[in-house]
């Protein structure tokens, strides 16, 4: 049988601990020090545990209630968070988010499409531009937040996940056999240029740029007429495309993060937009872990 843990029950065992005793704890929780007694015995019921040992007048924490404290302030924290959103008015106003060419496809649909549905009084402005450009632009306040593509993580940054740079080619295509090779790279702002113009000097390849943008409708063109290979995050290669493996005989290529970043002092909907990002990633995370 399910049974459900009061969130009640878990503050009146955590203000026993943080306020020494059950009568400061009844001083704390505004109730009788009988009713603070009687929802430590409840709780202890639940979990079908001790919680407390008495030592003379004093309590001390049973081995069992050692282990419930962490888990208990988390779950108190994220009730009251939860009820604190649920509370909240609804978000206004304008939120700016800067995004590079190479994860937009990807990863911000259903990002916005959620957000859209949880605030819709919010008005969402995407700029699009390589990752450098868009630190720039947060920098300077030319948007609220900002998700990246980089090898590193910077201040202010959370990395959401990383993904390998890996080459492609057109499906059946021969383009990574030419010599020299005929590579599309992006804009002299994309970071995946130096990384892999770093990585075919190191292999002494030979090439040559065919397509020098960024926008990812030219590079795709590109691809499919089998003109060139390109350097992309693999979870972002169309199925249209092949990655090349190591029978290409081309040089392998580092790990990505796909960073966000958050700086302290957002408004509300700044933050929400952070939040559904976050759980946008975490949702992405869970449904690899079960593939």
């Amino acid at each position: 049988m399910l049974r459900n843990l009061d969130i009640g029950l878990l503050r009146s065992f955590l203000t026993v601990i943080d306020s020494g005793g059950v009568t400061h704890a009844a001083s704390a929780l505004a109730v009788s020090q009988a009713a603070v007694s009687q929802q430590i015995k409840r709780l202890e019921e639940v979990l079908g545990q001790c919680l407390f040992e008495r030592e003379g007048r004093r309590l001390a924490l049973a081995p069992a209630g050692e282990r419930l404290i962490a888990q208990a302030r988390r779950l108190v924290a994220q009730s009251d968070d939860l009820l604190a959103a649920m509370r909240a008015p609804p978000c206004e106003g304008e939120v700016r988010l800067g995004v590079p060419y190479d994860i937009i496809a990807s990863v911000v649909p259903p990002i916005l499409r959620g957000f859209a549905k949880a605030q819709p009084r919010v008005r969402v402005s995407l700029v699009c531009e390589d990752s450098q450009v868009v630190r720039h632009a947060l920098r300077s306040g030319g948007v609220d937040l900002a998700l990246t593509t980089e090898t590193e993580c910077g201040r202010h940054g959370e990395t959401m996940r990383t993904d390998r740079l890996v080459w492609v080619g057109a499906a059946g295509g021969d383009a990574h056999l030419k010599d020299p090779l005929p590579v599309s790279l992006g804009a002299p702002t994309c970071v995946f240029r130096p990384v892999a113009i770093e990585a075919l000097g190191k292999a002494r390849r030979d090439w040559r740029p065919v397509c020098e943008v960024s926008r990812l409708e030219p590079v795709y063109a590109v691809l499919e007429a089998g003109l060139a290979v390109a350097p992309l995050l693999r979870s972002t290669v169309p199925d249209r495309f092949e990655i090349l493996g190591r029978e290409a005989k081309l040089p392998a290529l580092p790990e990505f993060r796909i960073n966000l970043y958050a700086p302290p002092g957002l408004d509300p909907a700044a933050r929400d937009l952070a939040e559904h990002v976050r759980a946008a990633f975490s949702s992405r995370r869970g449904k690899l872990h079960n593939n």
